[in-house]
């Protein structure tokens, strides 16, 4: 398996959890990170800013560019990857990371949250991508990754928390259209998605000692670093799972990915069994 050394990745979402988590791999093979995220200021309840992740991307062995962005807002948008393109030379790699989250059922999601999921998980997610292509397109190796599930059609995961189900595998299916659209161009586009629940700061604000029955954010990083690394041309279309991805590779032991110790995991949404 290849590295990500000066490879420039453009993540939306990475001052903390899973989006930092997988900067930080990165790094550590001393790739570039743009950091487009929103928080610029302290947050007790939710901790890291762009700064402080880019403080820690560079202690790691990256370089860093953190930019506050707000990836509804067009313009913000494509003034970082322009901002981006400026610093390192191109864009490599895209990840679609940011993401927001209700489960919620139909009639207990404020619409003001509904228009949040899709304009931030749908929307940002593919003007992300539209802004970032032109570079890609330019690129040795490109890849996007989506962090999004696979497509479950199983009539459960639409009951359950039907407005948040539909903004994330509209991620996937864009993930899907996309990898058809620029498989030609030699631009891979796959989705990424955790077999188990991943213990982030977020899931402790939403749902206090849930955590303790997942798995570190470092499980999504290693895996998205071993598809970031495959070519591009033979490596596109695909709904990963993080788990099936580092077995791939030869992992066996997951135990060193747990919060608890000897505890089993909770199987996250969308995944069957």
């Amino acid at each position: 398996m290849g590295n990500l050394a000066g490879k420039t990745l453009f993540i939306s979402g990475a001052s903390r959890g899973i989006g930092k988590e997988i900067a930080l791999r990165a790094a550590k093979d001393g790739a570039n990170i743009v950091i487009a995220a929103k928080t610029t200021e302290p947050n007790p309840r939710l901790p890291g800013t762009i700064f402080s992740a880019a403080a820690e991307i560079e202690a790691a062995g990256g370089q860093a560019l953190p930019l506050a962005v707000d990836i509804r807002d067009e313009e913000a948008v494509q003034a970082a990857v322009a901002q981006a393109v400026v610093q390192f030379g191109g864009i490599d790699i895209l990840v679609n990371n940011a993401s927001a989250l209700a489960i919620t059922g139909t009639l207990d999601t404020p619409m003001k949250r509904y228009d949040l999921m899709m304009d931030i998980n749908v929307r940002g997610t593919f003007l992300c991508a539209q802004s970032c292509l032109p570079h890609l397109l330019k690129a040795a190796n490109p890849h996007i990754l989506v962090l999004s599930p696979p497509l479950n059609m199983a009539p459960k995961w639409f009951a359950e928390h039907p407005a948040y189900t539909v903004s994330k595998y509209s991620m996937s299916m864009l993930a899907m259209g996309m990898a058809e659209e620029f498989r030609k161009a030699g631009v891979a586009v796959n989705t990424l998605w955790p077999r188990t629940l991943i213990a982030t700061a977020a899931l402790q604000v939403a749902n206090a000692g849930l955590g303790e029955w997942g798995r570190t954010p470092q499980i999504v990083a290693d895996a998205a670093s071993a598809i970031l690394t495959r070519d591009a041309r033979s490596t596109t279309g695909k709904f990963f799972i993080d788990e099936a991805v580092l077995r791939d590779t030869g992992v066996s032991d997951f135990e060193i990915y747990n919060v608890t110790p000897g505890r089993e995991p909770i199987i996250d949404l969308f995944i069957d069994g």
